[in-house]
């Protein structure tokens, strides 16, 4: 009988500085693929046919803000500081743990995103950010490693 996959074993890590590091104390990490569809209808047939033809994927995130931890630290300083353009520019490796690509490998995507902020102060027991991660880039995919329990990881793209 197939096991129900937790949410917990797809886990994400955005790049501050050179190496990932694993998104902790987020309540909200929910992707949309929201793909863009060409649809027409043929004089001999009386239904539609729709493709898919692109892609505009976005996550929308929301997370309590701690110290010492790199991925708020970059995050709010994108926000709190309104930065624009490729300065509000964050690389993100998705990892499922559900699938092993190899010894200690696990499969992977790795996305360059948009930082597009929505709201922050939600909330009166804890500092709340929140807003949208908007792709920016093609998918790569690929396999990530971690050598110290998934707390930060290292991509490799598919050759």
């Amino acid at each position: 009988m197939p096991d129900l996959i937790g949410r917990h074993k797809r886990l994400s890590f955005l790049k501050v500085d050179q190496t990932y590091t694993r998104m902790t104390k987020f309540t909200s990490l929910n992707e949309s693929k929201s793909p863009k569809e060409y649809t027409r209808q043929y004089v001999d047939r009386s239904g539609e046919d729709t493709d898919v033809v692109g892609y505009s994927a976005s996550v929308a995130f929301a997370y309590d803000r701690h110290t010492d931890t790199p991925v708020h630290d970059k995050l709010a300083d994108i926000i709190d500081n309104e930065k624009m353009g490729t300065d509000a520019h964050v690389d993100i490796v998705t990892v499922d743990l559900f699938k092993k690509a190899e010894t200690n490998a696990c499969e992977a995507r790795m996305r360059t995103y948009s930082v597009i902020p929505s709201n922050v102060g939600d909330g009166t027991d804890a500092l709340i950010y929140s807003g949208n991660l908007k792709a920016v880039s093609e998918m790569v995919t690929g396999t990530a490693v971690s050598e110290d329990n998934w707390e930060t990881c290292t991509f490799t793209p598919k050759e």
